[in-house]
């Protein structure tokens, strides 16, 4: 398998940084809009949007299983959660053609085969497949017969599940695939996330791995691109004043502008293995210690440690 993912003819020599909307239009196609431009202004390389409806993820039904425990989103049901979260779909295309208008990859995550056809209608570049339906083969063989590249997360999944997601999705024509190392939890906290899995996913799996990141802030994911992710997905919103089911954990536009800034430092600090100086470091190597002659010495004197001493600069 290549470790190259093209994405919209942009290939991660660099890595990639996907701004997420999710739920965080707030059901505003001008707010979705505005998160399209802002993602592009503050560097990011792809949007990315969700296409699903409450109907293609549950069932309207206030039975216990269906109902939701969390700090943030308790007190209601699966499908009254993403009646609030969902991207109507009539909006996707037109989405698509103002992310194109301003220069940025435009990307959604399928939740099923509707969902594939809708995005393929819309010749999107890649698709996505979320940790929860990372157990969803059947999804997972559809999308692969498409022949895009494909991104699947892999949080809540063990080894077995992500191996198995991998296999099907190469027996179906899947060329390029790309793992995103995840914690399914909102926020994430940094102490679950096992990093140091992102190389091994990649030595594993043959692909390239990034970081699906649900943390506060912006730390994790530059720990994760120091460890080699090809790809950081970061959820983002306008102001986490403004409450949608995901702004909680998402990051505002100046930290994600200060993501990407610290993303592309990290991957300038990284380098190549070497060993030798840099052009910079030949200047700084005249001010290396070597020997002077610090006292008068005549002529057949010993040299000692107090008529001699190795001090700066270089040039005794």
């Amino acid at each position: 398998m290549s470790s190259i993912l093209s994405i919209s003819a942009k290939q991660n020599l660099s890595v990639l940084v996907f701004a997420e909307v999710s739920a965080n239009h707030n059901q505003s196609f001008d707010t979705a809009v505005e998160l399209i431009n802002k993602a592009k202004e503050c560097g990011a390389d792809a949007v990315k949007f969700q296409a699903y409806t409450p109907e293609t993820l549950t069932i309207d039904c206030d039975n216990e299983y269906f109902q939701i425990e969390h700090p943030e989103w308790g007190g209601q049901t699966l499908y009254e959660l993403y009646k609030k979260a969902y991207t109507p779909w009539e909006w996707l295309g037109k989405l698509k053609k103002v992310a194109d208008e301003v220069g940025i990859i435009f990307l959604c995550t399928a939740f099923d085969k509707t969902s594939v056809d809708l995005l393929e209608g819309l010749d999107i570049c890649a698709h996505k497949i979320s940790s929860f339906e990372l157990v969803d083969l059947p999804l997972i063989e559809y999308v692969a017969k498409t022949g895009k590249p494909l991104i699947m997360s892999t949080g809540m999944a063990d080894l077995s599940e992500i191996a198995e997601a991998v296999d099907t999705a190469r027996k179906a024509g899947a060329e390029e695939i790309s793992l995103l190392k995840c914690v399914s939890s909102y926020p994430a906290n940094p102490e679950d996330m096992n990093l140091r899995t992102i190389p091994d996913m990649k030595e594993r799996f043959g692909c390239p791995v990034g970081f699906s990141d649900h943390s506060m802030g912006i730390g994790a994911s530059v720990c994760a691109v120091a460890l080699g992710a090809a790809i950081i997905e970061k959820h983002f919103t306008l102001s986490r004043k403004i409450e949608t089911p995901d702004s909680f954990f998402s990051i505002e536009p100046q930290e994600l502008k200060e993501l990407v800034e610290n993303i592309r430092i990290a991957e300038k600090a990284l380098g190549k293995v070497h060993y030798g100086l840099t052009e910079d470091e030949r200047k700084s190597r005249t001010f290396r210690r070597s020997l002077f002659v610090v006292e008068d010495v005549k002529k057949g004197e010993v040299f000692t440690n107090s008529n001699i001493k190795s001090i700066r600069p270089a040039n005794g």
